[in-house]
């Protein structure tokens, strides 16, 4: 069976969505940059400490191949419990305290998404027009506040869970990689498999986790009933869910490398007199773009798969999002 007449019009449709929505965009890749320069804050920190503990100038250890600075900083952080613990505590307080803030944020994010996708119409047939797309343009600060006040509660529970799920799949797969280090010859080769199937069940786990988050702003629910609709939902939209997830997972590597590429290219000018001058803005403008690239090919994906749920939907329901701005007298 022929797959492109079946994807094309869903992920044009989502594509369409994320761009007539693009402020969440940029509050998107905003956020994203931020939580990651709060994550970068304590471990900054650490190998300062690191430094201060075995005497050497942290210039030093940024001059060490990587895998001798990590084994370096951790076997320090481990012979100094105190270090460690104020390491793992300063490092534990920016991860929940920027993972509260992403939650909030793709809260209002989904929420838009969701009410710009009902609201459309076909924009995905043509002709294509400016008035036509701006059909599904509902991005406004008031709607992104209170959909974001109203879901983030919901979104922290379902955070959380993920978290945990990555703290106990990253605690399995080290030990088991370290385990496999005393197999002998087929240490590596075990070790490549794990890494693999690790690689693949986080991922997997970021895909139920996307669904669960489109699910529980598309039909206002709890997390508990979220994960029976997402269950129904993937039962009935296998077929599509594939083909979206395939997609954009093709478009994100392709991004990925096409990044890289640009990385190494500015590495080259920046031994250039005069030119290289010029690297550290743009490698800050690659940057800002790489962001909003990934932000928007992940925007579109769910546009494409609120579509997809809301064709496969039985009976629909109505969203917080109608709620919110039901006039007093409709809702009494």
């Amino acid at each position: 069976m022929d797959t492109e007449p079946f994807i094309k019009p869903i992920l044009k449709r989502g594509a369409l969505v994320a761009l007539a929505n693009w402020p969440v965009t940029l509050i998107q890749a905003t956020a994203d940059s931020i939580f990651k320069l709060l994550i970068a804050t304590p471990v900054l920190g650490g190998l300062f400490l690191v430094g201060l503990v075995i005497g050497t100038a942290p210039e030093d250890l940024l001059d060490l191949e990587w895998r001798e600075m990590a084994g370096t900083i951790i076997t320090s952080l481990l012979s100094h419990p105190v270090v460690l613990t104020a390491f793992l505590l300063s490092l534990g307080v920016v991860v929940v305290g920027g993972s509260l803030f992403v939650f909030l944020i793709k809260a209002g994010a989904v929420a838009v998404l969701v009410r710009g996708e009902r609201e459309a119409g076909v924009i995905e047939q043509p002709p294509l027009h400016f008035d036509v797309v701006s059909r599904a343009s509902r991005f406004s600060a008031e709607v992104f506040i209170d959909s974001a006040r109203a879901l983030f509660p919901r979104y922290m529970r379902l955070g959380f869970m993920l978290m945990a799920i990555y703290l106990v799949s990253g605690g399995l797969y080290l030990v088991a990689a370290y385990e496999s280090g005393f197999r002998g010859d087929l240490g590596g080769l075990l070790t490549f498999v794990m890494t693999v199937g690790f690689v693949c069940w986080i991922t997997i786990i970021n895909l139920m986790y996307l669904l669960m988050q489109i699910v529980i702003a598309a039909e206002d629910c709890s997390v508990a009933k979220g994960w029976r609709h997402m269950g129904a939902f993937v039962r009935q939209q296998r077929r599509g869910v594939s083909l979206v997830f395939g997609v954009i997972l093709a478009l994100v590597v392709a991004a990925t490398g096409v990044s890289f590429l640009a990385t190494a290219a500015l590495g080259l000018i920046a031994f250039v007199p005069f030119i290289g001058l010029a690297v550290l803005p743009l490698q800050l403008l690659a940057w800002i773009f790489r962001g909003i690239v990934f932000q928007f090919l992940g925007l579109t994906s769910i546009g494409a798969y609120l579509r997809l749920y809301r064709e496969g939907r039985l009976k629909p329901a109505p969203t917080y999002v109608e709620a919110a701005f039901r006039r007093p007298s409709e809702s009494a």
